[in-house]
């Protein structure tokens, strides 16, 4: 009877790691998510558009990065339909924004 106990024990042991890690893969793209939206928001603060087009290229595969202006301000957000690890799970749909003041000078 312990050994039926004990199996079923480092199943469910086993399970929770595998879900933890899961958890820690999208929470790892969730913060590549939001240091894209600083790092453009930044950028096109200060008006440098080679620089933002640089740092898009951080965002990870498939993230949609928008950059709107308005009331002198530049507002980013990175949207993300996560399926860490397998494409047939159900996608967890994360999003990231940045808001920050145009430089003086800039437009």
């Amino acid at each position: 009877m312990v050994t039926a106990e004990l199996g079923m024990a480092s199943l469910v042991l086993a399970v929770a790691v595998v879900v933890v890690a899961w958890l820690v893969a999208v929470l790892g793209l969730l913060l590549r998510c939001q240091s894209t939206a600083w790092e453009v928001a930044r950028q096109e603060a200060r008006g440098d558009r080679a620089a933002a087009e640089q740092a898009r290229s951080g965002a990870p595969p498939g993230a949609r990065v928008s950059v709107g202006r308005s009331s002198g301000r530049v507002t980013v957000v990175v949207e993300l339909a996560a399926r860490p690890w397998a494409g047939w799970l159900p996608s967890v749909p994360l999003s990231a924004q940045a808001v920050t003041l145009i430089e003086p000078g800039q437009t």
